[in-house]
C-alpha cells in the first residue's frame, strides 16, 4: 500500500511509462494518445476545447476503444498503472465530454468495479473518479451494476459510510452516487429502493460535521457532491417529499448548508425542522467582543454600508435594526442628498464597491473577511468553495420547494422567512440574512430566487394576515404573526435594494418584491407598505441595466394590479410626477415633459372633452402613466442609455423591446385597475395602442391590442347600469366614438387579418368585442359593416384560438340593440355560431355555446319588445337547427353544457303554438326537454345544474307547451322537487324553487297528487334550509328561505279544493316548524331575489293576504268539510306578524 503523498509522486513518476506502454501497444491500430493532462481547475491547467487541441480527428468511439485497450493491457495487480488508467478515463471523459457507447461502458464499468474489489485502498480514489465519469449521464445503462454499487453491501455504500476515515474516498464515492442519480430524458430512472438508499446517504453526509483532521476545501467538495445528488433525485426522479420526518430532516440540513462558512455567522440547526405556525428559534454562538466593539464605528447616512455590512454583526442579527441603520424606510426618498444606489455608482466609476467602505467590514473579523485577508490564495479559495456550498444548498432548496405541496411547505415558513424580533430577542436567521450579508452576489441572488419561489402561490396562506387594528390580547394571533412577517419582508427587501451593487442580484431583489406584492393582502394590513416600495423603486426605472429597469416596471405593475383599486395606490398615482425622485432619477422628469409635449401635439389636443372632465382629472398627470407612454412611444434618451447590447433591433431609436413590452403591460394593468386615473388620457392611450399595432414586431402589436382591449373594457364597465361612476364623470359617448373611429381607420382591421400571427388576431378580436354598444350605434354604417364582416369571416378561421375569439365576439355583438333587431344579422350570426358549435376544439365549442346562449337571450328580448312580427320573420328551419344543436351540445363537456342548457330553455320559451304542433319540431322538443330534465338531476357541476333549473323555469313560461298534461312535465317537477330538497349547493336549490313557482295557472301543475308532492318538497326544503356540510353555503340560506316561502304562497294562491286536505295535513304535521321561517320572510323586507326582483314588506303582506282570501273562499264552498282550515293557519301567521311589527314600530 502506498501512502497518499507517496502515491502522488509514484503516479507522476509512472506517467511516462503508462503513456509509452499504452501507445506503443496500440500503435498499429490507433493514433497515439497524448499523456494525461493536469486535472481541470488545477494550477497551470487550461481548459481547451478538443476541437482546438487536435482532438477533432478522433471520433468518440476511437477514444472509447483506446480506453478499453488500455484497460485490457493493464492487469489489476499493476496498481500504479491501474491508477494511471483511471486517471486517463477520468480526464478524457470529464474534460472532453466523451460519450461512451453501451458495450464499451459495460467493459469499463466492470473493470472499475473489479479494481475497487481487488486493488489496494490507496488506488480507490482514482478508481472512483473514473467510475463517476463513466456513470455520468449513463445511469439508465448501468442498471445491472446497481446491486454491486448500491446494494446492501454495495461498494459505494461502503466507501460513503460516515465511519469511513478517508474523506477524499468518501467524497469520491458520494460523487459517483450523485452522478448515478442524474436523469436522462426518455430513459427509466432509478428504482425506488435505490433512490431511498442514495437519499439517506446524501442526508447523512450533509448532517455530518467537519472534524479537525479534514481540510475545509475537501469538506466543501463533499457537501457539494451530496447536495448535487439530492437535487438530482428531486429534479430527475420527480421525488415527492411526503413524510414529515423526511422533509424536516432535509430542510434542516439545507438550512445548515445555506449558511456554511458565511462570515460573521455561526448557527446550530437541529437535526430536523418541524412544521409550526410560530417562529422557530436558532441557537447561535455567543457574540464576539471584538465584533460588538465595531458596532459604533459605522458611518451614518452611507447606504452602501447599511444593509450588508451591518449584518456582519453576529451579535445583532436584526439586519434591520433601527439604531444600526439610522433610517426609516419610508423616509429614504426624503433625504435630499441620499443616493439609494451608491454601490451601483461605485461600480460605474470603476471602484471596488467593498473597498470603498472599509469601515463596514470591520464588523467581520479579519480572518473571515474575503477582502481583508492577508494569507493570499488559500483563504480566498476556501471562501470560494464555501460560497459554492451555499449556492448548492440554495439550488437544492429550490428543487425541494417544487417537490413539496405548498400547504406543507408553509408549515416551515418561520424557519426561512424573517419575522420581526421581539423586544430583547435577536433576529432569527433566514433567507434574507443571506440576501443582506453574503459577500457573494451570486449567493445573494440564489437566496432571493428561493425566497421568490417560497412566495409564489402564497396568496391563500398570506390572506389570513391582518394588522389593520392594534390587537391587545394576552397572546399573538397567527394572523398578526403572518402580518408581522410580511412587514419584515418588506423592510428586508427594501434594505437589500438600497445596499446592492450587482445588477443581476438587484434584478432578483426587485422580482422578489414583485412576488411579495402580488401575494400580500394589503387590504388587511396597515397602509404604508406599498408607499415605501413605490418610492424606493422609482429611481431604478432609469438604472443602467435593462434587466433592472424591466423588473422595476414589473414591480410597479404588481402594485397597480394587486387587489385593485386600493386607496393607498390611488393616492400614489395622484402624487406629483417629481415626488420621491432624487438626483439619480433625473432622467424621469424630462420624460414627463416630453410626454406632455407629445400629448399636446396630437391632432385633437384642446378639443378633447377629457382635457378636464369635471371631478375626474388629477391636478397633475399620473406619473406612472406618463412614464410608460414615454418608454413605449418616445425615442430613448442618452442619459438612460442601456449598457446591454442584446437588443439591437431598434436600439438607436426606441428603448429595448423587453422594456417597452413591460411598459405596455403595466399600462394595461393601470387602465384595468384604475381606469378613472387613465381616462383623462383616453384618446392619447388609444394613439399609443395604434402606434404599437402599426409596428413590425408582433409582440409589440400583441400588447398594443391588449391595451386597446383594456381601454374598451374600462369604458364598458363605466357605462354599466349599476356602475358607481356618476354619469358626468364617465367618458362621453362622443369621445368613445372618436376613439373607435380612430381604431377602425387605423391598424385594427389589418391586425385582424394578420393570419400568420394567430395570437395577435385573437387579441384584436377580443379588443373589437370591447366596443361600447352606444358608441357602435353611432359609428358610420360602413364601419359597422366592417366590424361585422371581419368577425363573421374570422369565425371560419382554421386556427382554434382565432375562431373561439370570433365566436365570442359575435356573442357580444348579438346583444347590441342596434343589431339584435336585424333579422338578417341574427340569422347570419346564428349560422356562424352553429358552425363553431360543431368544431373539434373544446375551447371553440365552449365560446360558441356561450354565444348561443346570448343569441337565444336576444330571441326572448325581441319576442317581448317586437312581438309576433320578429317571430314570423325568423326561419323555422333555423329555429329547428338551434334546438337540435343546443340539445346535442347539452351532452358535451360541462363548459359547453352550461350554456347549451341555457340556450335550450330560451328556444323552448320562444316556440309558438305553430312550432309545437309542427311534426318536424315534435321529436326535437321531446329530446330537448329530456336533456334538460336529465341535466337537472345529473352529477354535473353546480353551474350546469343551476343553468338547467333556470332553463326549465323558462320552459314553464311558454303557454304554448302542454305543461299540465305532458308526461315530461311530471319528470320535470319531480327533478326540481328532488333538487330543492337535497342539492348541496344552495344557489341551485334557490333556482329550482324559483322554477317551481313560475307556472301561473293551477292546471300547469297537473294532478292533485303532483301538486301536493311539490308542496311537500318545498316544506321539507324549508326545514332543511340550514342543513349543509359546507359553511360557505350558509350565506345563501336566507335567500333560499325567501324563495321557498314565495313559492309556497304562490302554490296556496292557486290551490284547488281537492288540494286542501293534503296541504292541511302537511301544515298539521309541520306547521309549527315552518311558521318561524314564514314570519322571518314577512319581516325581511327590501331583499332582492335571485332574479333581481325587489319585493317590499307591503307586497309580501299582500301576497299572504291574497292566499288567505283565495283559501277562505274555497273553504266556504266546502261548507266546513275541510278537516284543517289552511286559511286560519295563515291568518294566525299574519296576526303574529302584524303584532310584532306594531311592537317594533312602537
Amino acid at each position: 500500500m502506498c501512502p497518499r503523498g507517496e502515491e502522488d509522486e509514484a503516479a507522476s513518476a509512472a506517467g511516462g511509462p503508462v503513456s509509452q506502454r499504452t501507445c506503443g501497444a496500440i500503435e498499429g491500430g490507433f493514433p497515439a494518445v497524448p499523456p494525461p493532462c493536469p486535472q481541470a481547475g488545477a494550477p497551470g491547467s487550461t481548459a481547451r476545447s478538443p476541437l482546438r487541441t487536435g482532438w477533432s480527428r478522433f471520433a468518440f468511439q476511437d477514444v472509447c476503444a483506446v480506453l478499453v485497450q488500455a484497460c485490457q493491457l493493464v492487469s489489476l495487480d499493476q496498481e500504479h498503472l491501474v491508477s494511471k488508467v483511471c486517471q486517463l478515463i477520468h480526464h478524457l471523459l470529464n474534460r472532453y465530454q466523451v460519450m461512451v457507447d453501451e458495450q464499451n461502458l459495460n467493459f469499463l464499468l466492470s473493470y472499475c468495479i473489479s479494481a475497487l474489489r481487488q486493488c489496494s485502498s490507496w488506488t480507490h480514489v482514482e478508481i472512483l473518479q473514473a467510475l463517476a465519469a463513466l456513470v455520468y449521464n449513463n445511469g439508465p445503462k448501468c442498471q445491472k451494476y446497481l446491486p454491486d454499487l448500491l446494494g446492501k453491501a454495495g461498494l459505494l455504500l461502503q466507501f460513503s459510510d460516515p465511519a469511513q476515515p478517508d474523506v477524499e474516498l468518501r467524497r469520491a464515492a458520494v460523487r459517483s452516487m450523485a452522478n448515478l442519480c442524474l436523469s436522462v430524458p426518455g430513459q427509466p430512472y432509478l428504482d425506488e429502493s435505490y433512490r431511498s438508499v442514495c437519499f439517506q446517504t446524501f442526508l447523512s453526509v450533509l448532517q455530518s460535521s467537519k472534524t479537525a483532521d479534514v481540510d475545509d476545501i475537501t469538506f466543501c467538495m463533499l457537501l457539494q457532491s451530496a447536495l448535487k445528488g439530492v437535487q438530482s433525485l428531486l429534479n430527475g426522479g420527480k421525488m415527492k417529499l411526503m413524510q414529515t420526518d423526511q422533509i424536516g430532516a432535509l430542510l434542516a440540513v439545507l438550512k445548515k448548508c445555506m449558511f456554511h462558512g458565511l462570515p460573521g455567522l455561526s448557527i446550530e440547526v437541529p437535526t430536523a425542522l418541524y412544521p409550526a405556525p410560530l417562529p422557530q428559534y436558532d441557537k447561535r454562538s455567543p457574540v464576539k467582543a471584538e465584533e460588538k466593539s465595531c458596532k459604533g464605528k459605522q458611518k451614518k447616512g452611507e447606504f452602501g454600508e447599511e444593509g450588508r455590512e451591518d449584518s456582519g454583526d453576529a451579535g445583532n442579527e436584526s439586519v434591520l435594526g433601527a439604531d444600526m441603520l439610522k433610517l426609516h424606510l419610508g423616509d429614504v426618498q426624503n433625504s435630499p442628498g441620499a443616493d439609494p444606489r451608491p454601490r451601483a455608482s461605485d461600480v460605474c466609476a470603476g471602484k471596488d464597491p467593498l473597498s470603498s467602505h472599509p469601515t463596514g467590514w470591520k464588523l467581520i473579523s479579519s480572518s473571515e473577511s474575503e477582502y481583508s485577508d492577508t494569507e493570499g490564495g488559500i483563504q480566498s479559495k476556501v471562501r470560494s468553495y464555501q460560497a459554492n456550498v451555499r449556492q448548492g444548498a440554495l439550488a437544492c432548496f429550490l428543487s425541494t420547494i417544487k417537490s413539496i405541496e405548498k400547504r406543507v411547505l408553509y408549515g416551515y415558513w418561520s424557519a426561512f422567512v424573517p419575522d420581526a424580533p421581539g423586544i430583547g430577542s435577536p433576529q432569527s436567521v433566514s433567507l434574507m440574512t443571506i440576501a443582506l450579508k453574503d459577500p457573494s452576489p451570486k449567493t445573494r441572488a440564489c437566496a432571493l430566487q428561493v425566497l421568490s419561489a417560497f412566495l409564489e402561490g402564497s396568496k391563500q396562506f398570506l390572506s389570513v394576515a391582518e394588522d389593520a387594528s392594534d390587537h391587545k390580547r394576552a397572546f399573538t394571533p397567527f394572523s398578526v404573526t403572518i402580518a408581522s412577517s410580511i412587514r419584515e419582508l418588506h423592510r428586508c427587501l427594501l434594505l437589500a435594494l438600497v445596499a446592492e451593487s450587482s445588477s443581476q442580484t438587484l434584478t432578483q431583489i426587485v422580482k422578489c418584491l414583485a412576488n411579495l406584492v402580488s401575494n400580500a393582502p394589503y387590504s388587511r394590513l396597515k397602509p404604508g407598505l406599498l408607499t415605501r416600495v413605490w418610492n424606493q423603486i422609482k429611481p431604478y426605472i432609469s438604472h443602467k441595466d435593462v434587466n433592472v429597469r424591466v423588473s422595476s416596471l414589473t414591480l410597479l405593475g404588481a402594485i397597480v394590479s394587486v387587489q385593485a383599486p386600493l386607496p393607498e395606490v390611488q393616492l400614489l398615482l395622484q402624487q406629483p410626477s417629481s415626488s420621491g425622485l432624487n438626483s439619480s432619477g433625473s432622467a424621469t422628469p424630462r420624460r414627463f415633459s416630453s410626454c406632455e409635449q407629445w400629448r399636446k401635439a396630437l391632432p385633437w389636443a384642446g378639443e378633447s372633452p377629457l382635457d378636464n372632465p369635471a371631478g375626474c382629472a388629477p391636478p397633475e398627470p399620473c406619473w406612472l402613466l406618463c412614464l410608460c407612454v414615454s418608454i413605449i412611444a418616445l425615442p430613448r434618451e442618452d442619459s438612460c442609455s442601456d449598457s446591454d447590447a442584446n437588443f439591437p433591433s431598434l436600439a438607436s431609436v426606441y428603448e429595448p423591446c423587453p422594456l417597452r413590452l413591460e411598459a405596455l403591460q403595466v399600462l394595461a394593468l393601470l387602465v384595468k385597475g384604475y381606469f378613472p386615473m387613465a381616462q383623462s388620457y383616453f384618446l392619447e392611450l388609444g394613439e399609443v395602442a395604434c402606434r404599437c399595432m402599426e409596428e413590425m414586431d408582433p409582440s409589440i402589436q400583441l400588447h398594443g391590442a391588449k391595451l386597446l382591449e383594456e381601454l374598451g373594457t374600462g369604458v364598458l364597465q363605466q357605462h354599466k347600469p349599476d356602475s358607481p361612476t356618476a354619469p358626468e364623470q364617465r367618458v362621453p359617448v362622443s369621445v368613445v366614438v372618436t376613439f373607435w373611429t380612430m381604431m377602425l381607420n387605423g391598424p385594427l382591421p389589418g391586425t385582424l387579418q394578420n393570419s400568420p400571427h394567430a395570437t395577435l388576431q385573437t387579441s384584436a378580436c377580443d379588443a373589437l368585442s370591447s366596443i361600447l354598444p352606444e358608441a357602435f350605434s353611432l359609428l358610420q354604417a360602413d364601419q359597422q359593416i366592417l366590424c361585422v364582416t371581419l368577425l363573421l369571416g374570422l369565425n371560419h378561421s382554421e386556427n382554434p384560438l382565432v375562431k373561439a375569439a370570433a365566436a365570442r365576439a359575435l356573442g357580444v355583438y348579438i346583444l347590441f340593440p342596434c343589431l339584435r333587431q336585424d333579422v338578417m344579422f341574427v340569422a347570419d350570426t346564428a349560422n356562424a355560431i352553429l358552425n363553431s358549435l360543431h368544431d373539434k376544439s373544446p375551447n371553440v365549442r365552449a365560446k360558441a355555446a356561450w354565444s348561443l346562449g346570448n343569441l337565444t337571450d336576444t330571441l326572448i328580448i325581441n319576442m317581448e319588445t317586437l312581438g309576433q312580427s320578429f317571430q314570423e320573420e325568423l326561419s323555422d328551419l333555423l329555429l329547428l337547427k338551434l334546438l337540435r344543436s343546443a340539445t346535442e351540445a347539452s351532452k358535451d363537456r360541462d363548459k359547453v353544457k352550461s350554456n347549451a342548457v341555457r340556450a335550450l330553455g330560451n328556444v323552448l320559451h320562444f316556440l309558438q303554438p305553430c312550432h309545437v304542433a309542427n311534426p318536424r319540431f315534435r321529436e326535437a322538443i321531446k329530446e330537448s326537454l329530456q336533456a334538460l330534465i336529465a341535466t337537472v338531476g345529473s352529477e354535473a357541476t353546480m353551474k350546469v345544474r343551476w343553468n338547467a333549473c333556470y332553463a326549465l323555469g323558462n320552459v314553464f313560461k311558454n303557454p304554448a307547451l302542454p305543461l299540465g298534461e305532458a308526461p315530461w312535465a311530471t319528470q320535470a317537477f319531480s327533478a326540481l322537487s328532488s333538487v330543492v330538497k337535497s342539492c348541496k349547493n344552495f344557489k341551485v336549490r334557490i333556482k329550482s324553487a324559483m322554477a317551481l313557482s313560475i307556472p301561473s295557472r293551477r292546471e300547469c301543475y297537473g294532478s292533485t297528487e303532483q301538486f301536493c308532492q311539490i308542496w311537500s318538497a318545498l316544506v321539507v326544503a324549508l326545514q332543511r334550509s340550514e342543513d349543509t356540510e359546507d359553511f360557505l353555503e350558509f350565506k345563501y340560506s336566507s335567500s333560499l328561505r325567501t324563495q321557498i316561502c314565495r313559492a309556497l304562497l304562490h302554490l296556496l294562491q292557486l290551490a284547488r279544493s281537492t288540494d286542501l286536505p293534503l296541504i292541511g295535513g302537511s301544515l298539521r304535521d309541520h306547521g309549527d316548524a315552518i311558521k318561524p321561517y314564514v314570519l322571518q320572510y314577512l319581516r325581511s323586507s327590501g331583499e332582492e331575489n335571485e332574479a333581481g326582483v325587489h319585493t317590499d314588506l307591503r307586497e309580501r303582506e299582500r301576497g299572504l293576504q291574497g292566499a288567505i282570501d283565495h283559501l277562505s273562499g274555497i273553504e266556504r264552498e266546502l261548507q266546513g268539510k275541510a278537516r284543517v282550515r289552511v286559511s286560519l293557519y295563515l291568518e294566525d301567521v299574519l296576526t303574529n306578524h302584524t303584532n310584532a311589527t306594531e311592537l317594533t314600530e312602537a
